[in-house]
């Protein structure tokens, strides 16, 4: 198990239990920490405080963090955003701790339906809405109509997989502490998280009025980063039993004529409206499913995907 190390958690006793802090992971995206910033600024419902850690920026976000009078910037040089979270938590003060990416926008309430949820003393661990930010409202990109239907669906993950994404994730410190810290690099650190918290028989609770918004990425080299990073951990769960191995073989040759299948649910989808983005979700989803059938493939002919899942981020300081 990973624990905080030996620092005592600030906050854990006596504290209110409406006493909320934000963590903020953060690497080289200062322009959108701002809009972070500023969207937490103007919520229903404001943070008791506002912690980001900045996970190595090739320049610090000084600037953008003094303009919010309260917000803490500290600093953690191991690469991951896990990493940058535990040392918000240690330094935190709240005993309920919410978790929001640099690169999300809050809605406006935001905490304050995080509050309300939490209102409940038998709630312990909260996953919420997360939805795409569109450049173009009229106008989506192929990857914004893509990622509308099949990214971030929080929902879905709760439901069938048992954890929730920690860039939209609200829990007790009575429960962090117990379940023990984000992991690093090396791991899915929100499925790791959220598979430990429920296999103690914590219950993860989906509230849809907890939203915030996530931009699309910008071009499929990007999604492909992190299709690389997801399948290198999928397949060193996959390998640790034959089982694993065989599904991952079936699982491979049916990747890439999968499409198909997926296309009622584009064509039912609520979450875009109209048949070009439709179209667009479909070609994005094709080609996609492609790359991943032949990654999948790749990794089976004895490559390492170890190279795979360090790629998004940078070595640990020397």
């Amino acid at each position: 198990m990973r624990h905080f190390g030996s620092t005592t958690l600030i906050g854990s006793s006596g504290a209110s239990k409406t006493h909320i802090s934000v963590v903020i992971p953060h690497l080289n995206q200062p322009e959108m920490l701002g809009r972070c910033l500023a969207s937490l600024a103007h919520g229903q419902h404001q943070a008791d405080e506002i912690i980001v850690v900045d996970n190595g920026s090739a320049t610090l976000p000084i600037a953008i963090c003094t303009a919010y009078p309260g917000v803490q910037l500290l600093q953690e040089l191991t690469p991951g955003p896990g990493p940058a979270r535990n040392k918000g938590v240690i330094a935190s003060s709240g005993d309920i701790l919410a978790f929001i990416d640099a690169d999300c926008i809050a809605a406006p309430d935001w905490l304050a339906a995080a509050k309300t949820a939490m209102s409940d003393p038998a709630t312990t661990i909260l996953g919420g809405d997360v939805r795409i930010a569109y450049a173009d409202p009229d106008h989506l990109t192929m990857l914004e109509a893509y990622e509308s239907i099949y990214a971030y669906r929080m929902d879905r993950y709760i439901a069938r997989e048992g954890f929730t994404g920690t860039g939209n994730l609200v829990v007790r410190r009575t429960v962090l502490t117990d379940v023990g810290a984000f992991a690093g690099i090396d791991v899915a650190e929100d499925r790791d998280w959220g598979r430990r918290a429920t296999s103690k028989g914590y219950r993860i609770r989906y509230v849809a009025g907890m939203k915030v918004y996530h931009p699309a990425r910008t071009s499929f080299s990007d999604l492909f980063r992190k299709w690389d990073r997801q399948t290198a951990h999928d397949y060193a769960e996959a390998r640790k039993s034959l089982p694993g191995q065989l599904k991952w073989v079936a699982k491979t040759l049916v990747m890439g004529a999968s499409p198909l299948t997926d296309i009622p649910r584009i064509l039912l989808s609520d979450r875009i409206i109209g048949p070009r983005d439709r179209v667009l979700a479909f070609l994005s989803l094709l080609r996609i499913r492609c790359y991943r059938a032949g990654i999948m493939a790749w990794i089976l002919v004895g490559k390492d995907p170890e190279k795979m899942s360090g790629k998004w981020n940078r070595p640990p300081a020397q």
